[in-house]
């Protein structure tokens, strides 16, 4: 578990550093799964709950952005309702981005 942590926090240390002139205007990396009805991590946020693995969950509001920092889990996002909608897009378990499309569900999946 201590490992895991260890790796993490290397993980998003790279993130930041990488970069940090893109990142300057997200909001600071945190542990969890995070949607932003806007883009570069602005507007309303929805809290991804990570240990509810498959649901497909959908959103009052389409998402713009996302950012995740899990070691276990990652998010699956559609452009439609009910998990439908174009060919879906995958984030990785280290991630913060806008979105190529508006998302208007998830799932939570493993990597």
């Amino acid at each position: 578990m201590l490992r895991g942590a260890a790796v993490l926090s290397a993980l998003a240390t790279a993130l930041i550093g990488a970069g940090a002139a893109h990142a300057a205007d997200w909001p600071e990396l945190k542990e969890g799964a995070y949607l932003y009805s806007g883009t570069h991590g602005t507007g309303t946020v929805t809290v991804v709950d990570l240990d509810d693995l498959g649901t497909c969950h959908t959103l009052s509001a389409p998402a713009g952005s996302m950012q995740i920092v899990s070691g276990s889990a990652s998010l699956v996002l559609y452009s439609g309702a009910d998990c439908a909608g174009a060919v879906p897009w995958a984030s990785g378990s280290l991630a913060q981005s806008d979105l190529p499309r508006a998302a208007l569900s998830y799932r939570v999946v493993t990597p």
